[in-house]
């Protein structure tokens, strides 16, 4: 039950448990912004967050990540509320070790908002596996609110604005700016009375339950950290439909893009995006020559600096033999295509599920998405092993699941 990780204050408000823990963070700001904050950015000064947190069983947490600006996604910076103290970590100041931070923080109750980025970060530049959590956005999910960010919440609830500039801003830069570092502080001051907010309105519907199974869920699957690239992650868009010339011409391009990237420390998407590449590649398949491609191509600003290597790249894979390039994956022998009886069964369990979430007024796909609807389609019996229990038991009574 999630409410054994609620803080005191709301477990008394549900009545649910009257076990308190040391600390908690406060269930509502004193102020509209906190009147100061502690930036940490020397190895000595660690030692007063450390030694917060030994204080309390709960913290808010958020992270600033620089995946906008650079090649390689860095954890710029940590935001802390402890106990209705700010506490901002510089994840990139020389000298800094953060591993004892690590070890206490495992140790801890996180409320967070959109955790999902955040834990596969950490877990993967890190080593960091969070406890227990409540996220507040997907407690706004369960229910049923049409907008989720953190901003259109603090708005609705609070009156509170972010300063939008923040939400695109480069973390990495130093030293941080005074109007970046008060937007990193309200990213997680109004968490605790968020959440408690969210609570009291989860327990009026009886899904607490519910949102403690998508915690769990979110924590194992941020232990999978980010997706590992493969020799088949050049087959974007609508590369399918390439035969022949076209197939080696995106493999280059593609791999073009991801070295120019890599060189000058820049996002993929802001070489070129995936539109740029297919059309290279089309283009290729339609027996246009080089010239006439490149003539029809616009790098922005980088375009005389990478134009020469675009070149370079799409004359290899003019070059290249379609027969060399690595195979597509073998299709998986537990997977087939559905009957035409399992089809219909989908259609009818995707018209249940989509009744019982507008009788719930949430998104349908938090019931199940498409993927899990096939394989129920095909394995009714599996319902318990495919969705999480509070899932499974909206379906579990709807005919097109029942056996024959």
């Amino acid at each position: 039950m999630i409410s054994r990780f609620l803080p005191s204050t709301v477990r008394r408000l549900l009545g649910v448990d009257s076990t308190a823990p040391r600390s908690v963070s406060r269930a509502a700001p004193p102020s509209a912004r906190p009147a100061s904050f502690t930036l940490i950015e020397q190895p000595g000064a660690l030692t007063a967050l450390l030694a917060a947190l030994d204080r309390v069983d709960e913290v808010s947490l958020d992270t600033e990540a620089d995946n906008m600006y650079h090649y390689k996604v860095r954890v710029c910076l940590l935001q802390f509320l402890v106990d209705g103290e700010v506490f901002l970590v510089d994840a990139l100041a020389p000298g800094l070790d953060l591993e004892p931070l690590w070890k206490r923080l495992a140790e801890l109750h996180l409320v967070m908002h959109g955790s999902d980025f955040d834990l596969r970060l950490l877990h993967d530049r890190c080593g960091f596996r969070a406890k227990s959590i409540f996220d507040t956005m997907l407690a706004a999910q369960l229910l049923g609110r049409q907008r989720i960010g953190l901003a259109a919440l603090l708005e609705e609830h609070f009156g509170v604005q972010l300063d939008k500039d923040g939400q695109k801003a480069n973390w990495s830069r130093r030293p941080i700016t005074p109007k970046l570092l008060d937007y990193a502080c309200l990213d997680v001051w109004y968490l605790p009375a968020l959440r408690d907010l969210l609570t009291r309105e989860l327990a009026a519907l009886d899904r607490l339950d519910w949102l403690d199974q998508q915690c769990t869920a979110q924590i194992e699957a941020g232990t999978s950290g980010f997706a590992p690239a493969t020799e088949h992650d050049w087959r974007i868009g609508r590369s399918e439909r390439l035969r022949a010339r076209g197939l080696p011409v995106l493999h280059a391009v593609w791999h073009w893009r991801e070295t120019s990237a890599e060189r000058i420390d820049t996002p993929p998407f802001k070489v070129c995006n995936n539109d740029l590449l297919l059309d290279i590649a089309y283009a290729a398949e339609d027996g246009q020559t080089e010239e006439a491609i490149l003539a029809q191509v616009n790098l922005g600003k980088r375009h005389d600096r990478l134009i020469g290597s675009l070149s370079a790249a799409l004359h290899a894979g003019f070059e290249r033999d379609p027969e060399t390039l690595p195979r597509r994956p073998g299709r998986d022998t537990n997977r087939r295509s559905l009957t035409q009886t399992e089809l219909a069964r989908l259609d009818r369990i995707k018209e249940d599920r989509d009744r019982i979430a507008a009788t719930l007024a949430i998104e349908a796909t938090l019931i199940a998405n498409r993927a899990q609807l096939a394989q129920l389609a095909h394995a009714p019996a599996a319902l318990d092993d495919v969705l999480l229990p509070w899932q499974a038991t909206l379906l579990r009574s709807i005919p097109s699941l029942q056996p024959n």
